[in-house]
Protein backbone atom coordinates (compact mmCIF):
# COMPACT_ATOMS: atom_id res chain seq x y z
CA UNK A 1 0.00 0.00 0.00
CA UNK A 2 1.31 3.33 -1.14
CA UNK A 3 0.65 6.22 1.41
CA UNK A 4 -0.49 8.97 -0.88
CA UNK A 5 -0.87 12.94 -0.40
CA UNK A 6 -4.20 14.43 -0.57
CA UNK A 7 -3.50 17.61 -2.43
CA UNK A 8 -1.80 18.04 -5.93
CA UNK A 9 0.36 21.01 -5.05
CA UNK A 10 2.00 18.76 -2.43
CA UNK A 11 3.22 15.80 -3.99
CA UNK A 12 6.03 17.40 -4.76
CA UNK A 13 6.92 18.62 -1.61
CA UNK A 14 6.10 14.72 0.33
CA UNK A 15 7.45 11.66 0.74
CA UNK A 16 5.37 8.89 0.33
CA UNK A 17 6.42 5.21 2.13
CA UNK A 18 5.38 1.61 1.06
CA UNK A 19 6.10 -0.25 3.96
CA UNK A 20 6.11 1.82 6.37
CA UNK A 21 2.30 1.73 6.80
CA UNK A 22 2.80 -0.47 9.38
CA UNK A 23 3.95 2.08 11.70
CA UNK A 24 3.26 5.48 10.15
CA UNK A 25 0.65 7.10 7.69
CA UNK A 26 1.59 10.04 8.16
CA UNK A 27 3.45 11.60 4.73
CA UNK A 28 6.54 13.84 5.00
CA UNK A 29 7.59 17.09 3.95
CA UNK A 30 10.83 16.78 2.03
CA UNK A 31 12.30 20.43 2.77
CA UNK A 32 11.43 20.64 6.00
CA UNK A 33 11.82 18.68 9.51
CA UNK A 34 8.96 16.90 10.55
CA UNK A 35 7.08 18.18 13.56
CA UNK A 36 7.05 15.11 15.35
CA UNK A 37 9.26 11.58 15.68
CA UNK A 38 9.07 8.48 13.95
CA UNK A 39 9.58 4.71 14.76
CA UNK A 40 13.30 3.80 13.81
CA UNK A 41 12.31 0.69 11.27
CA UNK A 42 9.92 3.84 9.77
CA UNK A 43 12.86 5.85 9.04
CA UNK A 44 15.37 3.23 7.97
CA UNK A 45 12.53 2.06 5.58
CA UNK A 46 11.30 5.11 4.23
CA UNK A 47 14.88 6.08 3.09
CA UNK A 48 16.13 2.58 2.15
CA UNK A 49 13.22 2.26 -0.52
CA UNK A 50 14.18 6.17 -1.90
CA UNK A 51 17.73 4.59 -2.25
CA UNK A 52 16.80 1.55 -4.17
CA UNK A 53 16.52 3.81 -6.94
CA UNK A 54 20.36 4.52 -7.12
CA UNK A 55 22.44 3.23 -9.71
CA UNK A 56 24.32 0.08 -8.45
CA UNK A 57 28.07 0.88 -7.72
CA UNK A 58 29.44 -2.28 -9.15
CA UNK A 59 28.00 -1.01 -12.66
CA UNK A 60 28.92 2.34 -12.17
CA UNK A 61 31.89 2.31 -14.99
CA UNK A 62 32.40 5.98 -14.46
CA UNK A 63 34.01 5.84 -11.59
CA UNK A 64 37.24 5.21 -10.00
CA UNK A 65 36.10 5.30 -6.82
CA UNK A 66 36.52 2.28 -4.86
CA UNK A 67 33.34 0.10 -4.75
CA UNK A 68 34.32 -3.11 -2.42
CA UNK A 69 36.29 -3.63 0.22
CA UNK A 70 36.84 -7.63 2.45
CA UNK A 71 33.92 -7.23 5.23
CA UNK A 72 37.07 -7.55 8.17
CA UNK A 73 37.68 -3.94 6.43
CA UNK A 74 33.90 -2.69 6.90
CA UNK A 75 33.61 -4.16 10.40
CA UNK A 76 36.90 -1.48 11.40
CA UNK A 77 35.55 0.72 9.49
CA UNK A 78 32.24 1.28 11.30
CA UNK A 79 33.96 0.72 14.61
CA UNK A 80 35.41 4.04 14.20
CA UNK A 81 32.99 5.87 12.48
CA UNK A 82 32.54 7.78 15.62
CA UNK A 83 36.29 8.75 16.02
CA UNK A 84 37.28 11.81 14.87
CA UNK A 85 40.32 11.88 13.70
CA UNK A 86 41.58 15.79 14.51
CA UNK A 87 41.43 14.25 18.25
CA UNK A 88 45.35 13.31 18.17
CA UNK A 89 45.56 13.19 21.68
CA UNK A 90 42.38 11.10 22.51
CA UNK A 91 43.00 8.46 19.47
CA UNK A 92 47.00 8.29 19.39
CA UNK A 93 46.90 5.19 17.98
CA UNK A 94 45.00 6.57 14.92
CA UNK A 95 47.34 9.25 14.50
CA UNK A 96 50.09 6.31 14.80
CA UNK A 97 48.25 4.48 11.86
CA UNK A 98 48.10 7.78 9.71
CA UNK A 99 52.30 8.11 10.34
CA UNK A 100 53.07 4.37 9.19
CA UNK A 101 50.62 5.06 5.98
CA UNK A 102 52.45 8.28 5.05
CA UNK A 103 55.85 6.55 5.13
CA UNK A 104 54.57 3.38 3.52
CA UNK A 105 53.58 6.31 0.69
CA UNK A 106 56.57 7.81 0.61
CA UNK A 107 58.60 4.71 0.60
CA UNK A 108 56.81 3.60 -2.26
CA UNK A 109 57.14 7.02 -3.88
CA UNK A 110 60.89 6.47 -3.77
CA UNK A 111 61.22 10.08 -1.44
CA UNK A 112 64.53 10.51 -0.03
CA UNK A 113 64.06 9.56 3.56
CA UNK A 114 67.25 9.21 5.71
CA UNK A 115 67.68 6.72 8.51
CA UNK A 116 65.88 8.25 11.47
CA UNK A 117 64.02 10.14 9.86
CA UNK A 118 60.25 10.09 8.67
CA UNK A 119 58.22 11.46 5.71
CA UNK A 120 56.50 14.25 5.46
CA UNK A 121 52.60 13.85 4.43
CA UNK A 122 49.47 13.52 5.41
CA UNK A 123 45.99 12.44 4.91
CA UNK A 124 43.13 14.30 2.91
CA UNK A 125 39.57 14.25 2.24
CA UNK A 126 40.62 13.07 -1.84
CA UNK A 127 43.36 14.40 -4.03
CA UNK A 128 41.38 17.63 -4.17
CA UNK A 129 42.61 18.55 -0.93
CA UNK A 130 45.92 17.04 -1.37
CA UNK A 131 46.99 19.15 -4.17
CA UNK A 132 45.39 22.16 -3.00
CA UNK A 133 48.10 21.68 -0.07
CA UNK A 134 50.67 21.16 -2.50
CA UNK A 135 49.82 24.13 -4.58
CA UNK A 136 49.50 26.27 -1.42
CA UNK A 137 52.90 24.78 -0.62
CA UNK A 138 54.06 25.77 -3.65
CA UNK A 139 52.52 29.66 -3.99
CA UNK A 140 54.29 30.29 -0.59
CA UNK A 141 58.07 29.26 -1.40
CA UNK A 142 57.77 31.07 -4.59
CA UNK A 143 56.14 34.17 -3.09
CA UNK A 144 58.86 33.80 0.06
CA UNK A 145 61.87 33.47 -2.65
CA UNK A 146 60.34 36.65 -4.83
CA UNK A 147 60.08 38.93 -1.72
CA UNK A 148 63.79 37.95 -0.95
CA UNK A 149 64.62 39.25 -4.31
CA UNK A 150 62.53 42.27 -4.24
CA UNK A 151 60.55 41.35 -6.83
CA UNK A 152 57.08 41.01 -7.66
CA UNK A 153 54.98 38.50 -5.96
CA UNK A 154 51.35 39.22 -7.06
CA UNK A 155 51.22 37.29 -10.56
CA UNK A 156 51.59 33.21 -9.72
CA UNK A 157 50.86 31.31 -12.73
CA UNK A 158 51.15 27.02 -13.12
CA UNK A 159 51.71 25.36 -15.74
CA UNK A 160 49.16 22.06 -16.77
CA UNK A 161 47.73 20.10 -19.60
CA UNK A 162 44.12 21.20 -20.53
CA UNK A 163 43.51 17.67 -19.41
CA UNK A 164 43.77 18.09 -16.41
CA UNK A 165 41.64 17.45 -13.49
CA UNK A 166 38.82 20.32 -12.59
CA UNK A 167 40.52 20.47 -9.16
CA UNK A 168 43.62 21.94 -10.16
CA UNK A 169 41.14 24.60 -11.98
CA UNK A 170 39.24 25.08 -8.31
CA UNK A 171 42.59 25.58 -6.78
CA UNK A 172 43.37 28.05 -9.47
CA UNK A 173 40.35 29.93 -9.14
CA UNK A 174 40.00 29.91 -5.41
CA UNK A 175 43.54 30.75 -4.18
CA UNK A 176 44.48 33.00 -7.33
CA UNK A 177 47.04 31.66 -9.43
CA UNK A 178 46.88 31.99 -13.57
CA UNK A 179 46.37 28.47 -14.54
CA UNK A 180 48.22 28.28 -18.07
CA UNK A 181 47.29 25.10 -19.59
CA UNK A 182 48.75 22.95 -22.34
CA UNK A 183 46.46 22.20 -25.35
CA UNK A 184 45.42 18.67 -26.59
CA UNK A 185 45.35 17.61 -29.93
CA UNK A 186 43.64 14.81 -31.46
CA UNK A 187 45.62 11.48 -31.16
CA UNK A 188 47.26 12.98 -27.99
CA UNK A 189 45.06 13.79 -25.18
CA UNK A 190 47.98 14.53 -22.47
CA UNK A 191 49.92 17.53 -22.02
CA UNK A 192 52.99 18.16 -24.31
CA UNK A 193 56.16 17.88 -21.89
CA UNK A 194 57.80 20.71 -24.52
CA UNK A 195 55.05 22.61 -25.06
CA UNK A 196 54.82 22.77 -21.05
CA UNK A 197 58.49 23.94 -20.26
CA UNK A 198 57.50 26.72 -23.43
CA UNK A 199 55.45 28.32 -21.26
CA UNK A 200 57.17 27.99 -18.03
CA UNK A 201 58.09 31.86 -17.09
CA UNK A 202 59.55 33.18 -13.81
CA UNK A 203 56.20 33.31 -12.36
CA UNK A 204 55.60 29.87 -12.59
CA UNK A 205 54.85 28.14 -8.91
CA UNK A 206 55.39 24.42 -10.27
CA UNK A 207 54.12 22.56 -13.61
CA UNK A 208 51.85 19.65 -12.95
CA UNK A 209 52.01 16.29 -14.61
CA UNK A 210 49.64 13.69 -14.42
CA UNK A 211 50.30 9.94 -13.74
CA UNK A 212 46.98 8.80 -14.70
CA UNK A 213 44.57 11.02 -16.89
CA UNK A 214 41.16 10.70 -16.23
CA UNK A 215 40.38 11.27 -20.03
CA UNK A 216 42.03 8.22 -21.22
CA UNK A 217 44.45 6.78 -18.10
CA UNK A 218 47.70 7.26 -19.73
CA UNK A 219 50.76 8.35 -18.29
CA UNK A 220 52.00 11.60 -18.82
CA UNK A 221 56.38 11.83 -19.22
CA UNK A 222 57.41 13.30 -16.10
CA UNK A 223 60.90 11.29 -16.98
CA UNK A 224 61.30 14.02 -20.29
CA UNK A 225 59.12 16.97 -18.12
CA UNK A 226 61.74 17.00 -15.85
CA UNK A 227 64.90 16.59 -18.12
CA UNK A 228 63.33 19.20 -19.86
CA UNK A 229 62.68 21.64 -16.99
CA UNK A 230 66.26 20.53 -15.86
CA UNK A 231 67.64 22.24 -18.58
CA UNK A 232 65.77 25.36 -19.02
CA UNK A 233 66.15 25.69 -15.50
CA UNK A 234 69.96 25.91 -15.79
CA UNK A 235 69.59 28.57 -18.83
CA UNK A 236 67.51 31.07 -16.78
CA UNK A 237 69.00 30.48 -13.17
CA UNK A 238 65.19 29.53 -12.23
CA UNK A 239 64.74 26.50 -10.37
CA UNK A 240 60.57 25.55 -10.92
CA UNK A 241 59.65 22.66 -9.55
CA UNK A 242 57.29 19.63 -10.90
CA UNK A 243 53.88 18.39 -8.61
CA UNK A 244 53.13 15.02 -9.88
CA UNK A 245 48.99 14.33 -9.52
CA UNK A 246 48.95 10.61 -8.89
CA UNK A 247 45.40 10.51 -8.08
CA UNK A 248 44.59 7.63 -10.31
CA UNK A 249 48.10 5.85 -10.83
CA UNK A 250 50.08 6.45 -7.86
CA UNK A 251 49.09 2.76 -6.48
CA UNK A 252 49.61 1.09 -10.15
CA UNK A 253 52.96 2.35 -11.61
CA UNK A 254 55.03 1.08 -8.22
CA UNK A 255 53.59 -2.43 -8.89
CA UNK A 256 52.76 -2.70 -12.95
CA UNK A 257 56.04 -0.35 -13.95
CA UNK A 258 58.62 -0.45 -10.55
CA UNK A 259 61.06 1.01 -13.97
CA UNK A 260 58.91 4.24 -14.92
CA UNK A 261 60.57 7.16 -13.53
CA UNK A 262 57.97 9.63 -12.17
CA UNK A 263 58.62 9.77 -8.68
CA UNK A 264 60.88 11.37 -6.07
CA UNK A 265 63.44 9.43 -8.15
CA UNK A 266 63.26 12.75 -10.05
CA UNK A 267 65.02 16.09 -7.82
CA UNK A 268 62.63 18.25 -9.44
CA UNK A 269 59.61 16.63 -8.31
CA UNK A 270 58.77 17.92 -4.99
CA UNK A 271 55.23 16.77 -3.80
CA UNK A 272 52.90 13.62 -4.98
CA UNK A 273 49.45 13.15 -4.21
CA UNK A 274 47.21 9.84 -4.84
CA UNK A 275 43.81 9.15 -3.72
CA UNK A 276 43.58 6.05 -1.43
CA UNK A 277 40.02 6.00 -2.40
CA UNK A 278 40.85 4.75 -5.89
CA UNK A 279 43.36 2.46 -6.49
CA UNK A 280 44.58 2.69 -3.03
CA UNK A 281 41.38 0.30 -3.14
CA UNK A 282 39.55 2.21 0.34
CA UNK A 283 35.83 3.43 0.09
CA UNK A 284 35.80 7.34 -0.40
CA UNK A 285 36.86 9.74 0.07
CA UNK A 286 40.97 9.59 1.25
CA UNK A 287 43.94 11.20 -0.13
CA UNK A 288 47.37 11.88 0.51
CA UNK A 289 49.97 14.10 -0.15
CA UNK A 290 53.91 13.37 0.61
CA UNK A 291 56.76 16.19 0.30
CA UNK A 292 59.74 15.03 -0.82
CA UNK A 293 61.77 16.82 2.47
CA UNK A 294 60.72 19.55 5.45
CA UNK A 295 62.03 22.23 3.33
CA UNK A 296 59.59 21.80 0.85
CA UNK A 297 56.93 22.19 3.13
CA UNK A 298 56.69 26.42 4.50
CA UNK A 299 56.53 26.62 8.35
CA UNK A 300 54.04 28.83 7.94
CA UNK A 301 51.29 26.60 6.37
CA UNK A 302 51.64 24.43 9.70
CA UNK A 303 49.27 25.00 12.38
CA UNK A 304 49.57 24.58 15.81
CA UNK A 305 46.51 23.79 18.44
CA UNK A 306 46.07 22.66 21.99
CA UNK A 307 42.45 23.26 23.04
CA UNK A 308 42.03 19.36 21.41
CA UNK A 309 44.80 18.85 24.49
CA UNK A 310 48.33 18.68 23.78
CA UNK A 311 49.90 20.52 21.35
CA UNK A 312 48.65 19.34 17.65
CA UNK A 313 50.40 19.84 14.59
CA UNK A 314 47.85 20.80 11.74
CA UNK A 315 48.33 21.35 8.25
CA UNK A 316 44.57 20.56 6.25
CA UNK A 317 42.18 22.44 4.64
CA UNK A 318 39.74 20.56 6.61
CA UNK A 319 39.86 20.25 10.57
CA UNK A 320 37.24 17.82 11.77
CA UNK A 321 37.40 14.45 9.26
CA UNK A 322 36.47 10.65 9.92
CA UNK A 323 39.08 8.08 10.89
CA UNK A 324 37.74 4.87 9.55
CA UNK A 325 39.62 5.78 6.10
CA UNK A 326 42.75 6.10 7.39
CA UNK A 327 42.47 2.58 8.94
CA UNK A 328 40.88 1.22 6.38
CA UNK A 329 44.44 2.33 4.15
CA UNK A 330 46.47 1.12 6.65
CA UNK A 331 44.32 -2.20 6.78
CA UNK A 332 45.04 -2.87 2.83
CA UNK A 333 48.61 -1.97 3.38
CA UNK A 334 49.13 -4.61 5.58
CA UNK A 335 46.26 -7.30 4.71
CA UNK A 336 47.54 -6.97 0.73
CA UNK A 337 51.37 -6.41 1.45
CA UNK A 338 53.79 -5.56 -2.37
CA UNK A 339 52.58 -9.07 -3.42
CA UNK A 340 48.76 -8.38 -3.13
CA UNK A 341 48.52 -4.62 -4.56
CA UNK A 342 50.26 -5.81 -7.45
CA UNK A 343 48.11 -9.05 -7.96
CA UNK A 344 45.03 -6.76 -7.73
CA UNK A 345 46.45 -4.40 -10.64
CA UNK A 346 47.55 -7.62 -12.98
CA UNK A 347 43.92 -8.62 -12.58
CA UNK A 348 42.89 -5.24 -13.65
CA UNK A 349 44.65 -4.90 -16.53
CA UNK A 350 43.64 -8.44 -17.80
CA UNK A 351 40.07 -7.28 -17.81
CA UNK A 352 41.14 -4.07 -19.21
CA UNK A 353 42.97 -5.79 -22.27
CA UNK A 354 40.05 -8.87 -22.92
CA UNK A 355 37.31 -5.70 -22.41
CA UNK A 356 39.61 -4.13 -25.33
CA UNK A 357 39.92 -7.02 -27.59
CA UNK A 358 35.97 -7.75 -27.33
CA UNK A 359 35.56 -3.63 -27.91
CA UNK A 360 37.76 -4.07 -31.07
CA UNK A 361 36.15 -7.63 -32.61
CA UNK A 362 32.75 -5.41 -33.02
CA UNK A 363 34.37 -3.24 -35.43
CA UNK A 364 32.20 -0.23 -34.23
CA UNK A 365 35.14 1.65 -31.96
CA UNK A 366 38.44 2.79 -31.80
CA UNK A 367 40.59 2.76 -28.90
CA UNK A 368 42.14 5.87 -27.61
CA UNK A 369 43.89 4.49 -24.11
CA UNK A 370 46.88 3.40 -24.10
CA UNK A 371 48.45 -0.03 -22.87
CA UNK A 372 50.41 1.42 -20.09
CA UNK A 373 48.16 3.28 -18.04
CA UNK A 374 45.38 3.39 -15.68
CA UNK A 375 43.34 0.20 -16.54
CA UNK A 376 40.58 1.64 -18.44
CA UNK A 377 39.29 1.34 -22.01
CA UNK A 378 38.54 5.22 -23.42
CA UNK A 379 36.85 4.35 -26.84
CA UNK A 380 34.99 6.40 -29.73
CA UNK A 381 33.18 5.65 -32.77
CA UNK A 382 34.56 5.07 -35.78
CA UNK A 383 31.56 6.34 -37.73
CA UNK A 384 29.85 9.30 -35.76
CA UNK A 385 28.05 10.06 -38.83
CA UNK A 386 24.59 9.10 -37.72
CA UNK A 387 25.09 8.45 -33.92
CA UNK A 388 27.04 9.45 -30.99
CA UNK A 389 28.55 8.24 -28.13
CA UNK A 390 26.11 10.04 -25.86
CA UNK A 391 23.25 7.64 -27.47
CA UNK A 392 25.33 4.76 -26.89
CA UNK A 393 25.81 5.42 -23.18
CA UNK A 394 22.00 6.55 -22.60
CA UNK A 395 21.17 2.76 -24.30
CA UNK A 396 23.10 0.79 -21.86
CA UNK A 397 21.38 2.47 -18.66
CA UNK A 398 18.63 0.24 -19.75
CA UNK A 399 21.16 -2.72 -18.78
CA UNK A 400 22.01 -1.36 -15.48
CA UNK A 401 25.65 0.18 -17.09
CA UNK A 402 26.91 3.56 -16.09
CA UNK A 403 29.41 4.49 -18.82
CA UNK A 404 30.27 7.88 -19.15
CA UNK A 405 30.50 9.92 -22.62
CA UNK A 406 32.10 13.46 -23.17
CA UNK A 407 33.84 15.23 -25.46
CA UNK A 408 37.69 15.93 -25.28
CA UNK A 409 39.31 19.43 -23.99
CA UNK A 410 40.72 22.17 -26.08
CA UNK A 411 41.67 21.77 -28.63
CA UNK A 412 40.09 18.42 -29.20
CA UNK A 413 36.51 19.53 -28.40
CA UNK A 414 35.36 17.70 -31.51
CA UNK A 415 36.68 14.07 -30.32
CA UNK A 416 33.87 12.22 -28.25
CA UNK A 417 34.44 9.27 -26.39
CA UNK A 418 33.11 6.14 -23.80
CA UNK A 419 34.94 5.39 -20.95
CA UNK A 420 34.91 2.30 -19.10
CA UNK A 421 36.84 2.20 -16.02
CA UNK A 422 38.17 -1.45 -14.49
CA UNK A 423 38.02 -1.83 -11.04
CA UNK A 424 39.17 -4.44 -8.30
CA UNK A 425 35.64 -5.69 -8.21
CA UNK A 426 34.89 -5.64 -12.10
CA UNK A 427 35.18 -9.53 -13.34
CA UNK A 428 36.39 -10.80 -16.75
CA UNK A 429 32.32 -12.40 -16.15
CA UNK A 430 31.15 -8.84 -15.94
CA UNK A 431 33.01 -7.64 -18.48
CA UNK A 432 32.01 -10.13 -20.63
CA UNK A 433 28.48 -9.35 -20.19
CA UNK A 434 29.55 -5.97 -21.01
CA UNK A 435 30.44 -6.30 -24.40
CA UNK A 436 27.29 -8.33 -25.35
CA UNK A 437 25.35 -5.63 -24.06
CA UNK A 438 27.48 -2.83 -25.60
CA UNK A 439 27.09 -5.21 -29.26
CA UNK A 440 23.43 -5.56 -28.47
CA UNK A 441 22.67 -1.39 -28.10
CA UNK A 442 24.79 -1.12 -31.26
CA UNK A 443 22.43 -3.37 -33.01
CA UNK A 444 19.36 -1.39 -31.72
CA UNK A 445 21.06 1.98 -32.45
CA UNK A 446 21.34 1.18 -36.28
CA UNK A 447 17.31 0.79 -36.08
CA UNK A 448 17.16 4.11 -34.77
CA UNK A 449 16.76 7.15 -37.12
CA UNK A 450 19.81 9.66 -37.65
CA UNK A 451 19.91 11.41 -34.28
CA UNK A 452 23.03 13.49 -35.40
CA UNK A 453 20.88 14.37 -38.39
CA UNK A 454 17.20 14.69 -36.31
CA UNK A 455 18.73 17.21 -34.55
CA UNK A 456 19.42 19.68 -36.82
CA UNK A 457 17.20 19.29 -39.39
CA UNK A 458 14.01 20.07 -38.32
CA UNK A 459 15.72 23.40 -36.57
CA UNK A 460 13.33 26.44 -36.65
CA UNK A 461 14.77 29.50 -37.05
CA UNK A 462 14.32 32.26 -34.60
CA UNK A 463 11.90 35.26 -35.18
CA UNK A 464 14.95 37.56 -35.02
CA UNK A 465 16.09 35.28 -38.03
CA UNK A 466 13.08 35.63 -39.55
CA UNK A 467 12.40 39.28 -38.99
CA UNK A 468 16.03 40.54 -40.04
CA UNK A 469 16.43 38.52 -43.17
CA UNK A 470 12.41 39.42 -44.37
CA UNK A 471 13.74 43.05 -43.78
CA UNK A 472 17.05 42.77 -45.52
CA UNK A 473 14.12 40.93 -48.74
CA UNK A 474 12.15 43.37 -48.33
CA UNK A 475 14.62 46.12 -49.36
CA UNK A 476 15.69 44.33 -52.02
CA UNK A 477 12.88 44.02 -53.51
CA UNK A 478 11.54 47.67 -53.58
CA UNK A 479 11.91 47.81 -57.31
CA UNK A 480 10.49 44.25 -57.88
CA UNK A 481 6.79 43.12 -58.45
CA UNK A 482 4.50 42.14 -55.57
CA UNK A 483 5.18 38.35 -57.00
CA UNK A 484 8.41 38.74 -57.10
CA UNK A 485 8.78 40.30 -53.59
CA UNK A 486 6.97 37.49 -52.37
CA UNK A 487 9.07 35.08 -54.22
CA UNK A 488 12.46 36.33 -52.68
CA UNK A 489 11.39 36.04 -49.11
CA UNK A 490 9.96 32.79 -49.27
CA UNK A 491 13.26 31.76 -51.09
CA UNK A 492 15.28 33.15 -48.04
CA UNK A 493 12.78 31.86 -45.37
CA UNK A 494 14.07 28.84 -46.90
CA UNK A 495 17.40 29.35 -47.08
CA UNK A 496 17.65 30.31 -43.34
CA UNK A 497 15.99 26.49 -42.37
CA UNK A 498 18.57 24.99 -44.99
CA UNK A 499 21.41 26.69 -43.58
CA UNK A 500 20.06 26.04 -39.95
CA UNK A 501 20.14 22.88 -40.77
CA UNK A 502 22.90 22.00 -42.22
CA UNK A 503 24.93 23.03 -38.73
Amino acid sequence: MVISTTSAEGRGEQVNCTFASRYVRNVLPKFQMPETSMPKDSAYQIINDELMLDGNPRLNLASFVTTWMEPECDRLMMASMNKNYVDMDEYPVTTELQNRCVNIIANLFNAPIGDGETAVGVSTVGSSEAMMLAGLAFKRKWQNKRKLEGKPFDKPNMVTGANVQVCWEKFARYFEVELKEVKLSEGYYVMDPAKAVEMVDENTICVAAILGSTLTGEFEDVKLLHDLLVEKNKQTGWDTPIHVDAASGGFIAPFLYPELEWDFRLPLVKSINVSGHKYGLVYAGVGWVVWRSKEDLPDELIFHINYLGSDQPTFTLNFSKGSSQIIAQYYQFIRLGFEGYKNVMENCMENTRMLKQGLEKTGRFKILSKDIGVPLVAFSLKDSSKHTVFEVADSLRKFGWTVPAYTMPANAEHVAVLRVVIREDFSRGLAERLISDIDKVMREVDTLPSQVSSKTAHVTPTVDEVVRDSEVAVKSTVHKSETEAEQEIVSRWKGIVKKRGAC
